[in-house]
């Protein structure tokens, strides 16, 4: 990294005042010693990990006042700790060992150092959607859809947007339909994925897929994508197809979640999207979320929606979209309650 950047107005800055705060904590989380380290780490999500390890690996070289200053800011209790050295490749691979286990650490090393990671399906999450759709292209739609039940939704929906636009619907079908997938059928997807990892799990029955897999994947899914994914389906199978649609959760479902669930879920979101996805909404919906804003905040976000001016339908389809799926992930947290269609609460 280097020594100094320049600021706004054309100055240069010391190596300090360039630091993200990412790349702070990477300097901190250097200093504490790789058991103290792992315990982070191993509270962190697979993305945390990667961005961290990456600023880990970035701050190597770094000169003695600026780690100084850095404890200074943050925690000037454990500057005596400078002596632990920056920029040891053994110590991160044992830091992320010890917190994520080697199988784990290994694909996120992959994807920040030079190593390649050796174990099937617990690892899925810890690989980004890019290379898992690069390892599924070409298998058998049964054995695509398999490997997107195991993944979050968010990242099973890139998957699928990567796949070809003919086989979508197939593996939306697919994964809708799966129930308990016995261990003949893990043995084969171990199969398929020991072109990349070494695998050698224990193997049980295990519930994946389902309508409500479909439907959270379906969530995550662009407007047109899901659009020509239900139409397919719907030639196919239309039970199938109401089906999915009845467990996907829409904006309009706001309209019948609590007033703190909202009020939550306003302060999580970003306000351009607010802005662009009340120009699509109902006058009623529209009510219901200016009542769960502060009445300067409501009044900020009607102007911003005057001055917009028209806007597309696909944009206002877009940002509706990113706000039910931070909506859905608070949801899965636990840190609102979503009212389904029907009146059922969404889980």
């Amino acid at each position: 990294m280097a020594d100094t950047q320049a600021t706004d107005d054309g100055e240069p800055k010391d190596a300090f005042e360039a630091l993200t705060g990412t790349q702070k904590s990477a300097i901190l989380m250097m200093l504490l010693g790789e058991d103290e380290a792992s315990e982070i780490i191993r509270n962190l999500s697979p993305k945390e990990v990667q961005h961290l390890g990456s600023a880990m690996y970035s701050v190597q070289g770094l000169d003695q006042d600026t780690v100084n200053r850095v404890l200074d800011e943050f925690l000037a209790i454990i500057k005596e700790q400078t002596s632990l050295g920056l920029g040891s490749d053994g110590y991160i691979r044992n830091v992320m060992t010890k917190a994520l286990g080697n199988d784990k650490a290994q694909s996120v090393l992959g994807r920040i150092t030079p190593v390649s990671s050796d174990r099937p399906i617990e690892i899925l999450d810890w690989m980004d959607a890019r290379a898992i759709a690069e390892m599924v292209m070409d298998e058998h739609p049964q054995i695509i859809s398999l490997i997107i039940s195991y993944l979050d939704p968010s990242v099973g929906a890139d998957v699928m947007n990567m796949l070809p636009a003919d086989l979508q619907a197939d593996v939306i079908r697919r994964v809708a339909t799966l129930e308990t997938v016995q261990p003949d059928a893990l043995r084969e997807l171990e199969v398929v994925m020991k072109q990349k990892f070494a695998a050698n799990t224990s193997l049980r029955a295990s519930q994946v897929g389902g309508v409500k897999a479909a439907a959270a994947l379906m969530n995550f899914t662009q407007q047109d994508t899901e659009q020509r994914i239900m139409k397919t389906l719907g030639k196919d199978d239309k039970d199938l197809m109401q089906a999915i649609q009845e467990n996907m959760f829409l904006f309009e479902n706001l309209m019948g979640s609590d007033d703190r669930s909202l009020q939550t879920l306003l302060r999580s979101v970003e306000t351009e999207d607010i802005v662009v996805a009340l120009k699509g909404a109902d006058d009623a919906l529209r009510d219901k979320l200016f009542s769960c804003m502060s009445s300067r905040a409501a009044a900020n976000i009607m102007d911003e929606m005057e001055a917009l001016g028209p806007v597309r339908l696909t944009e206002v389809q877009d940002a509706q979209k990113a706000i039910i799926n931070v909506a859905r992930r608070l949801s899965d947290e636990g840190a609102i309650v979503l009212a389904g269609r029907g009146g059922d609460d969404y889980v």
